[in-house]
């Protein structure tokens, strides 16, 4: 159906560095692996719960972002889940893959918890350190938003012009 819809949104570190590989018709197909945490209450306290994914992002924005894409770095990317099945040994195998469309650079490495700083050796592409997604657009970086949903008044500046 026309309906349905695959979008995927994660923002979190590399657990390895990339791999860039070519296709048999030339093509840069650049994977790599991020770890997401979430927290969760277990009794009185709480802890992170880790979930691995497997990313994969193509073309020319493959070739551009591998140098950059180094175990530790805190990435944001937006794709789509893809299946990949096949044979092995007279079994059906199958995984999950997040096809990457857009990818930016958030963290330098792995002792960097701010989270939104951008390291002096990371490209610089329309004013922000996004990349060309597939469509040809420039991802632009996106205003952090609060953890909570408390939007109370001292949440707003006193300063609005209106």
């Amino acid at each position: 159906m026309a309906n349905d819809l695959n979008v995927v949104a994660l923002v979190g570190r590399l657990t390895r560095e990339s791999e860039l590989r070519y296709t048999n018709g030339g093509s840069a197909v650049c994977r790599f692996s991020i770890a997401v945490n979430r927290r969760k209450r277990s009794g009185d306290k709480w802890e992170d719960e880790v979930s691995y994914f497997d990313c994969a992002l193509f073309g020319k924005s493959a070739e551009s972002m591998n140098q950059y894409l180094e175990k530790g770095r805190q990435v944001s990317i937006i794709g789509e889940l893809r299946q990949n099945r096949w044979e092995q040994d007279g079994q059906s195998r199958s995984k999950v893959e997040i096809f990457v469309n857009s990818l930016q650079l958030l963290g330098s490495g792995s002792g960097d918890q701010r989270g939104g700083g951008r390291s002096e050796d990371a490209p610089r592409q329309g004013g922000g350190y996004g990349d060309q997604s597939r469509s040809g657009a420039v991802s632009q970086p996106r205003p952090a938003t609060p953890a909570t949903n408390d939007f109370g008044p001292e949440q707003f500046d006193d300063d609005i012009p209106f």
